[in-house]
């Protein structure tokens, strides 16, 4: 006889659709509708829902990029185009996500190229696509009105909103239907406030992706799982405020020690396992995207996700 569990869990998390299709007035061969869970994944005793999606990083400027995703990927990396292009194609990314690192330039003021980046990258993949902003307070306004309008009618996804500096990035998704990644530091209250902010100005709680900070595994991930969890268990038991989808970045992973120091020819096999095992510890916290950096980490984390999705006798576990 199955064992039933009961958590009093009433409330389904909120859908945030990404991506705009044709029919939907955009460009993208197809979007995703993520949230809508009623249970932590793969609790399901024939499970419904489907399993994370996982998006490939890239970035229009890889001087502030892991070395050893640069040594991977060669020449690629130097043309953000054909480097979303193949995460599309030779990957086999869900998303791309598109970080705009060339405005970490100490005096960055080329906003309007930012606008062709964006254009470029949308030319280039036809999947949904997540676009990081700049992260600097003095151009932040701009960066993201120039990237919301390069991506008018495509659904992007925004990053990042934070406590401190979450208006304009509001203004661009909402003057231009996009989403918004709200990020906090590993604190649930913190998470709920800053989704509470944004709905006071106009967001709506379905244009809304929170981002609790993934920490490397052995270095603070433990709290990253624990505020994840929370999160959702508060979610599921009727929390609007903290009912939306959630997506994860194990970046951090790229620049342990661990990884850092392998042995020659040891050190993607290293990246690639610390990025693999911290996703899949994300994605059981209840995360709907797992973002990764390194391309030979995405087919062994879709072949785990799968497992992880079959019923137990499905999946040989008596």
């Amino acid at each position: 006889m199955p064992f039933e569990m009961n958590f009093g869990w009433t409330t389904p998390i909120g859908e945030v659709v990404l991506g705009a299709t044709k029919a939907d007035g955009g460009t993208r061969r197809i979007s995703y509708r993520i949230g809508g869970g009623t249970t932590l994944p793969f609790l399901e005793s024939s499970p419904s829902s489907p399993a994370p999606l996982i998006a490939f990083e890239i970035c229009d400027n890889p001087d502030f990029w892991s070395p050893i995703v640069k040594d991977y990927c060669g020449d690629v990396v130097n043309n953000a185009n054909e480097w979303a292009k193949k995460a599309d194609a030779d990957y086999g990314a869900d998303l791309v996500r598109l970080h705009l690192t060339s405005t970490k330039q100490r005096n960055f003021s080329d906003i309007a190229s930012l606008g062709s980046v964006v254009e470029g990258v949308l030319s280039a993949t036809s999947l949904p696509v997540i676009i990081e902003g700049s992260n600097e307070p003095k151009i932040d306004s701009e960066v993201y009105q120039k990237c919301g309008e390069a991506g008018q009618g495509e659904r992007l996804l925004l990053g990042t909103a934070e406590a401190g500096k979450y208006r304009s990035i509001a203004a661009a998704a909402l003057a231009y239907n996009h989403s918004i990644i709200a990020q906090s530091p590993i604190d649930i209250n913190l998470a709920k406030q800053l989704n509470i902010l944004l709905k006071e100005i106009g967001v709506q709680r379905d244009h809304i992706v929170i981002d609790p900070y993934t920490g490397a595994l052995g270095y603070g991930f433990e709290y990253s799982y624990s505020a994840m969890e929370r999160i959702r268990f508060s979610a599921l038991k009727g929390d609007t405020d903290l009912a939306m989808p959630m997506i994860c970045s194990s970046a951090d992973t790229l620049t342990i020690k661990e990884v850092r120091e392998a042995g020659d020819g040891l050190q993607d096999e290293t990246a690639i396992q610390w990025e693999l095992f911290t996703c899949l510890a994300a994605a059981t916290a209840g995360a709907e995207i797992l973002c990764v950096r390194h391309p030979g980490t995405i087919v062994p984390l879709r072949k785990a996700l799968a497992g992880m999705k079959q019923p137990a006798q499905s999946a040989g576990v008596p």
